[in-house]
């Protein structure tokens, strides 16, 4: 039997806990935590597996404390869904890709790429940032999923957004570093943002849009913070010339032989969900 055929129905299924107002809510806040978008039983299948393929492709090994802050903040592990076919069933699933589309208020999404942070033990503050910052992207038509693979209480640092902030131009040309969180720190607050920061239960799962300023704790647990993340696109969306160094590489490694102004339509950006068929 293959793990295909041990596919947890519901990651197939459409999620039922989208009220009414999603899209215009999504629109207007710039993210969304949502609960109950996955069984325990479901995040216990798949824990595992992730957890061991980030021990197995880490890349990082110097002690926390000679890192610098993004390299405290957490380890990071991108593309599983190319390392390991059970990890691939969790990234493709149509119920999570399904949940972006409707945010978005789009037909369809398309894969960016996947990424496991695991916050370590001891593990420091993840700055304020945008992640479309690294995108070279022609609009905002992106999200992100953040999916706990524990229940995430605040002494681990759970994803805290600052509610509306997508549409803020300001500190859209810094990456995550100490300058973002000084930055981004002080802009939030002076555009009385509101910041919302809210426990994870095992299961819920957060979106946000690429735009959208956010940040987290750091991790006080004696265990890591273990999280998956899927990037999801409009299937529409086009390439942009990148502006800086980052979204070269991203241009190059996420969206290979697409050029500006292209669909990227590479075999690493099938279409996860179509709601037309």
């Amino acid at each position: 039997m293959t793990t295909t055929d041990l596919t947890p129905a519901e990651l197939d299924q459409p999620y039922d806990g989208l009220p009414p107002t999603a899209t215009a809510d999504f629109n207007r806040d710039g993210f969304a935590h949502l609960s109950g978008v996955l069984s325990p039983e479901t995040i216990a299948k798949y824990e595992p597996t992730i957890t061991s393929e980030v021990i197995r492709l880490n890349t990082q090994h110097l002690p926390l404390e000679k890192r610098d802050t993004y390299g405290k903040a957490f380890l990071q592990v991108t593309n599983l869904w190319q390392q390991n076919d059970l990890v691939k069933e969790l990234v493709f699933s149509r119920r999570l890709a399904g949940i972006a589309a409707q945010l978005l208020g789009v037909h369809a999404v398309r894969l960016y790429h996947d990424q496991a942070l695991y916050k370590e033990p001891g593990g420091g503050i993840t700055p304020w940032h945008a992640d479309q910052y690294y995108w070279p992207l022609s609009s905002d038509r992106c999200v992100t999923v953040w999916l706990p693979l524990q229940e995430t209480p605040r002494e681990m640092g759970p994803l805290a957004f600052a509610r509306g902030s997508h549409n803020f131009a300001f500190g859209r040309d810094l990456p995550i570093s100490d300058e973002s969180e000084e930055e981004l720190k002080k802009a939030v607050a002076r555009q009385n943002f509101e910041e919302v920061v809210e426990p994870f239960a095992l299961g819920d799962a957060s979106f946000h849009r690429g735009w959208t300023f956010h940040h987290a704790g750091p991790n006080h647990a004696a265990e890591p913070r273990r999280v998956m993340t899927i990037i999801y696109l409009d299937a529409d969306i086009r390439a942009a010339e990148p502006v800086n160094k980052p979204q070269q590489a991203d241009l190059a490694g996420w969206m290979p032989g697409t050029q500006p102004g292209e669909v990227p339509q590479s075999p690493l950006n099938p279409v996860l969900y179509d709601a037309r068929g």
